[in-house]
């Protein structure tokens, strides 16, 4: 601010302060040392006696940064003033209105103006559909433009990603690298790992990590960030611990990303380790750290580090827990069936707890078999959230634990009354570098039929080593042959068939799941590890499993 307080002395001590030019260097420099600068660069905008464009554009490119709402209304108040806008105008308030989410009605003025062949106003219209969830729109504009720069790929891309396509987004990065001889930077990069990693294709993954080497682009920070989360998910964790030693920079993100990868991976003392040494570099840990920090010591039994990491939250850097602070604890202690103290803890809590706090204690409840505060934390949950089907298929499974078959009808009747349907089990497995998807009871995939024959051949052969189906999981009042068929079209048994038919060569199988593995598809997963040396790497909605030789690594805790 020296510099902007010394030019602008300069100025008025040589008459300079209304010069045109003059002010343009000043607003400039106030421009340079924002968000510092914000109040003294609005005082300096309203003395000028009649703002030309090149100055309601500098305030308007200072507010699109800060206050988005504040930059939409000066461009109004511009507009008003009869001040007609430039291709500069339009990107800086494009660029507001994506984060306001309001941005229609300027692509009418674009064209009416005439500045829809821009390539920076396209781009920016890009941006704007895109964070408006508009994906039609902004690749339409895309698709529509005579030139287009890296800027035009990237946003595309990550229009793309940021709206859930990321296959789509991959293609069109496909496309750019065999028609055009754009190089990709950064920002590209990390919209392609991140579609990747959503994706959960760890063979794609490393082919974009060698493509990154070999286009010589750098290992920053954002780079390699992206890339340990990307490991991280597609369930590599030991490749995002080599990413993590060969990045030159760091910052709290990164170890972040690294501290949760080996949480869901269930290495928890790892975890633990990584956030001490994180502490030693001289970061201070931030709201989301905690959280991983606390995830691993959920998924590892550390209660006792759990109790410790919570406490010196407010203790020792003086942050107040949030809310996901709080679930975590109720997870730990749920997870340790500490499920009084759990019941406790939340009573205690400061801030009202939400659905997902409750919903935490009531599948620990479920896991320990505690009918009787199950019943009590699923009054609270109707309280909050009347209409989740989860939380009516946990009741019932307690119900169906203890053979209280008549409650438990009574559950799903009220769920088929009022319209409450049960999310199907869905796995996902990569081969040959195609994603293939198993839905519980549903048969559409094409190889269905022989994929149910090899998974009745794999059983079989299973039952010769030791293998039984653990039919107490299947919560219904039929015999134990109806129990056994129930538990053999799991999502996750289709996906592990399908990998040993068409690609037994694989000695590593991967699988992704949306909801908990239950504890027969765990036993299941242990005996083909061990009789068909295979590594089975599970990513289920909590964490990863990575069965090797019979063992599990989350060491049957989770």
């Amino acid at each position: 601010m020296n510099k902007v307080y010394k030019l602008h002395a300069q100025l008025i001590k040589i008459g300079h302060c209304h010069n045109t030019f003059s002010v343009r260097e000043l607003l400039l420099s106030c421009i340079a040392t924002l968000p510092e600068s914000l109040l003294y660069l609005q005082s300096v905008f309203y003395r000028i006696r009649v703002p030309d464009t090149f100055a309601w554009n500098t305030i308007i490119r200072a507010y699109s940064h800060i206050s988005p709402q504040e930059a939409f209304t000066l461009f109004l108040k511009m507009r008003k003033e009869g001040v007609s806008p430039d291709n500069f105008t339009f990107p800086f308030v494009l660029k507001a209105s994506a984060s306001i989410q309001s941005g229609r009605e300027l692509h009418s003025l674009v064209l009416k103006l005439g500045f829809h062949s821009d390539i920076f106003v396209q781009n920016s219209l890009i941006h704007m559909y895109g964070s408006c969830e508009l994906v039609d729109n902004s690749i339409k504009v895309f698709s529509e433009m005579d030139e287009k720069d890296l800027v035009s790929w990237s946003s595309a891309i990550a229009c793309l990603v940021d709206n859930g396509f990321n296959n789509e987004a991959l293609e069109l990065f496909r496309e750019m690298q065999l028609y055009t001889s754009i190089r990709p930077d950064e920002v590209t990069m990390v919209s392609v790992i991140s579609a990747v990693s959503s994706l959960g294709c760890l063979e794609l993954g490393k082919w974009v990590h060698l493509f990154i080497y070999r286009n010589e682009l750098r290992l920053t920070i954002s780079v390699g960030t992206a890339l340990i989360n990307m490991y991280s998910r597609c369930g590599s964790i030991d490749e995002a611990i080599r990413v993590f030693d060969e990045m030159p920079r760091r910052n709290i993100i990164t170890w972040t990303a690294l501290i949760n990868g080996l949480a869901v991976h269930g290495r928890s003392r790892e975890a633990l380790n990584v956030f001490y040494g994180m502490r030693e570099s001289g970061l201070r840990p931030d709201y989301t750290t905690f959280i991983g920090v606390l995830v691993a010591c959920s998924h590892g039994g550390l209660v006792e580090e759990g109790w410790n990491v919570f406490r010196s939250i407010k203790n020792e850097y003086g942050m107040e827990p949030g809310l996901e602070h709080y679930g975590s604890m109720v997870d730990l202690l749920g997870r340790a069936g500490l499920l009084g103290q759990a019941y406790e803890f939340i009573a205690k809590m400061p801030i009202g707890a939400n659905s997902v706090v409750w919903r935490t204690l009531l599948g620990a409840c479920v896991n320990h078999g505690n009918l009787d505060l199950a019943k009590q934390v699923k009054e609270k949950l109707s309280m909050i959230d009347p209409y989740h089907d989860g939380d009516y298929v946990l009741l019932s499974n307690v119900y169906g634990g203890v053979n209280r078959w008549n409650d438990k009808a009574e559950v799903r009747s009220s769920m088929r009354n009022q319209r409450i349907e049960k999310k199907p089990g869905c796995s996902l497995i990569e081969v040959n570098w195609v994603i293939h998807e198993f839905v519980s009871g549903d048969n559409s995939h094409p190889e269905y039929e022989t994929v149910r024959n090899k998974l009745s051949s794999v059983i079989q052969t299973l039952r010769q080593a030791g293998y039984a189906p653990d039919t107490n999981i299947v919560l219904f009042d039929v015999d134990e042959e109806e129990k056994e068929k129930n538990l053999s079209y799991h999502s996750e048994k289709l996906a592990v068939a399908f990998s040993l038919l068409v690609d037994n060569d694989k000695s590593t199988i991967r699988v992704m799941k949306n909801l908990r593995i239950c504890t027969d598809c765990h036993q299941f997963m242990k005996y083909v590890s061990k009789v068909f040396h295979k590594e089975i790497i599970i990513r289920d909605r909590s964490r990863f499993h990575h069965f090797i030789q019979g063992s599990c690594s989350c060491r049957d805790y989770w």
